[in-house]
């Protein structure tokens, strides 16, 4: 049985059987965390000012025991959550755009990494850095973390997200 446990928050359009969320899953689990994987579907006419309140009612009834947060894009707006708990988390492509998520990163405590792409336009490096010493940026990756050219500079750019996971988490 693990020891530690991490919840996976999905994004809107991309849940967590996508390439990010199976590889760092795949890389939390080989370091010893019990995973689990939050299941959504978002309601029809679903608005993004309705995100806040939506993804703390899908993600709260979980986070009993929980030692890290991982959540991508729309799962960001789980940061207040995070810092609320004190719990350390990984924002997959985080809406650095959206200041709900801003705040909830500026209020937290515990460790925080993000990872975005220059190419993704809620990604701003600048404010990435201001709130946390932990960030991988990586050139030309958009909201997918795809890189343009051939897929093998995708399939590294994942590489590198996994690596960054693994030395945040030891």
């Amino acid at each position: 049985m693990a020891d530690r446990r991490a919840v996976l928050v999905p994004g809107q359009g991309y849940d967590t059987r996508a390439p990010l969320f199976a590889y760092v899953g795949e890389a939390l689990r080989r370091l010893g965390f019990d995973v689990h994987e939050v299941v959504w579907r978002t309601p029809a006419g679903f608005r993004l000012d309705q995100a806040p309140a939506w993804v703390a009612e899908q993600v709260t009834p979980v986070l009993d025991g929980v030692d890290l947060l991982v959540g991508k894009s729309l799962g960001t707006f789980a940061t207040p959550l995070a810092a609320d708990r004190g719990l350390r988390a990984v924002w997959l492509t985080p809406l650095l755009d959206n200041p709900d998520v801003v705040e909830g990163l500026g209020r937290a405590t515990a460790p925080r990494l993000l990872i975005g792409g220059t190419a993704d336009p809620s990604w701003q490096g600048d404010t990435a850095r201001r709130l946390s010493p932990h960030v991988l940026e990586v050139p030309d990756a958009d909201h997918s973390m795809l890189v343009p050219g051939p897929l093998a500079r995708s399939a590294e750019a994942l590489g590198r997200v996994c690596t960054a996971v693994e030395d945040f988490v030891r």
